[in-house]
């Protein structure tokens, strides 16, 4: 039980500093102390499955990806979603930045 908790601390924290949040920020939001939010993020505790819904909005990342670090479909969808709007003519420029993310993401 202490990997997932601390597996899904390192998740929360990876989602929580790309977004340039504190710890006091997101403790805030949540209505939490600073202390608690550290030791959930540190694996040595959880939250509430309220906070957990919270968390996963202000995040912007799905539940199950906190949880159990699965693929963040809501993101997916979201990205689909953005493809659609892409003029027509303009996909072949979509498709080079995909092909160079998945490039550097290989090195």
């Amino acid at each position: 039980m202490k990997d997932y908790k601390h597996n899904m601390g390192l998740r929360i924290k990876e989602e929580r500093k790309k977004l340039k949040l504190t710890q006091e920020e997101v403790a805030e939001k949540l209505d939490i102390s600073v202390k608690h939010f550290s030791e959930v993020e540190r694996g040595l505790t959880g939250l509430s499955i309220e906070n957990l819904i919270k968390l996963s909005n202000i995040l912007g990342v799905s539940i199950d990806y906190i949880v159990k670090g699965e693929a963040d479909k809501e993101k997916w969808n979201c990205t689909l979603s953005a493809l659609h709007e892409v003029p027509k003519g303009k996909e072949d420029i979509i498709k080079d930045l995909i092909n160079i993310g998945i490039k550097l993401t290989k090195n």
